[in-house]
């Protein structure tokens, strides 16, 4: 056999292999927030949020904004998501944190026992309010009942994912989010984007 055949069949055998490993897309998610009915109203009327991009399984970006303050510090214009939620849950990254001056958990998002006070406004007509409600939102990846079926996952498991590239890196503790509405996409936020050179639309390999 030449040199050059061997070569190829190396290569198609690698390529193979890396086929079968489960890979996920990345959707990196920036600081937002989700309002209850009632605390919508209170900050926006009964006038409905208005959509501007469509999200996974429903959910949508808002053209409307909050400004939320910590002891320490404001962020403005951050994203309200609809529709409306049981409770109020706004995400931050770490990095936001300190601007705020507030010591958020790590918690998986709607898991709001650990969550702590944020003040939040529509600075468009003076209205505030504050709630416990702010946390970091665990890494996760939203999976399809046929994908976590074909690869033998389960609901609420936590896998790595892995990312090749200049600053490459294994996430580790990535909870698996397995709904017949998901479309699959994993989440991180704009700390754990940049830590790895990260960008949406890049591709994570799935281990366990």
């Amino acid at each position: 056999m030449e040199p050059d055949q061997i070569k190829s069949m190396i290569k198609q055998t690698i390529k193979q292999s890396i086929d079968r490993i489960p890979k996920t897309v990345v959707g990196v998610s920036n600081r937002h927030i989700h309002l209850s009915k009632d605390d919508q109203e209170i900050l926006f009327g009964d006038k409905p949020l208005t959509p501007i991009k469509e999200l996974l399984a429903g959910n949508f970006a808002a053209a409307e904004t909050v400004t939320i303050n910590g002891p320490k510090g404001t962020i403005k214009n951050v994203r309200v998501l609809g529709p409306s939620r049981s409770h109020t849950q706004v995400e931050v990254s770490l990095t936001d944190t300190f601007i705020l001056g507030i010591k958020a958990s790590v918690c998986e998002s709607g898991k709001l026992e650990k969550a702590v006070d944020i003040t939040i406004t529509n600075p468009l007509k003076g209205v505030t309010i504050i709630r416990k409600a702010a946390i970091i939102a665990l890494r996760h990846i939203h999976m399809s009942v046929d994908f976590a079926n074909k690869h033998g996952f389960k609901d609420k498991q936590m896998v790595s994912v892995r990312f090749y590239g200049e600053r490459g890196l294994v996430f580790d503790n990535t909870l698996l989010r397995i709904d017949k509405d998901f479309t699959d996409e994993m989440h991180i936020d704009t700390d754990e984007a940049n830590s790895g050179g990260i960008k949406s639309g890049d591709i994570g390999f799935i281990e366990v």
